[in-house]
């Protein structure tokens, strides 16, 4: 393989886990919600032909459990660094590392993420430098590159709304060539959190563990 697919994971804990959804969810939901919507994500990126899969994970301790977790296609990774931006850079540096050509890392908790968009990430490395995937709120969910730029993740407000317009204008100033995705979403809010039901009653199939999580917690209909 010349891809490689990085998704990038946190153990959940109830109190530290998608706290922005507390309410409506309580802590114990908000936890087990992002635990169907890593799954729901990492049954998405196993669709990927033509990568080999990683899950990065935090905290260094969680191996065991994200080993029972993750299909035993995903190879793990530690995430290592001081903050996100290291942590990304780190993860796609150890890929090139290993001599893949082309490296994408993507977030966990958007599962319903259309699979073309992935595939889109890799193809469009044969003629730009970076791929992009820009969310709702400022930040992105994706970005690939065919080789470490590491500038790409310094200096960066990290969970801000600046977090990819800094990203292009550090593009820019490197003069590399960026290949802009669809926006997509990822479930932070409860704005999100409708959307995803709004999807899942429409298909269930696009997340069905989401969509499972969600019929427990009386949020969608059966």
């Amino acid at each position: 393989m010349n891809d490689a697919l990085i998704v990038v994971a946190k153990q959940p804990v109830p109190g530290q886990t998608k706290t922005r959804l507390c309410p409506p969810l309580s802590p114990e939901q908000a936890a087990d919600l992002y635990r169907c919507l890593l799954l729901d994500t990492l049954a998405l990126a196993a669709r990927l032909d033509a990568a080999d899969l990683v899950l990065a994970y935090t905290p260094l301790g969680a191996r065991a459990y994200f080993r029972g977790l993750a299909p035993r296609l995903f190879r793990l990774l530690p995430q290592q660094g001081a903050g996100l931006g290291e942590r990304l850079a780190n993860a796609l540096a150890q890929q090139f590392d290993r001599g893949y050509q082309r490296a994408v890392i993507m977030n966990s908790d958007g599962p319903t993420l259309p699979l073309c968009y992935l595939e889109e990430a890799f193809s469009a490395l044969g003629g730009a430098d970076v791929t992009l995937g820009a969310g709702h709120d400022g930040g992105y969910y994706l970005i690939g590159m065919n080789r470490l730029h590491p500038a790409l993740f310094e200096g960066i407000a990290w969970s801000t709304e600046q977090v990819v317009p800094q990203t292009l204008t550090t593009c820019r100033d490197l003069q590399l060539q960026v290949h802009l995705l669809p926006e997509w979403y990822d479930v932070d809010v409860a704005a999100d959190l409708d959307r995803l039901r709004r999807e899942l009653d429409r298909d269930s199939t696009a997340a069905p563990r989401s969509a499972a999580f969600l019929l427990r917690a009386g949020l969608r209909a059966g």
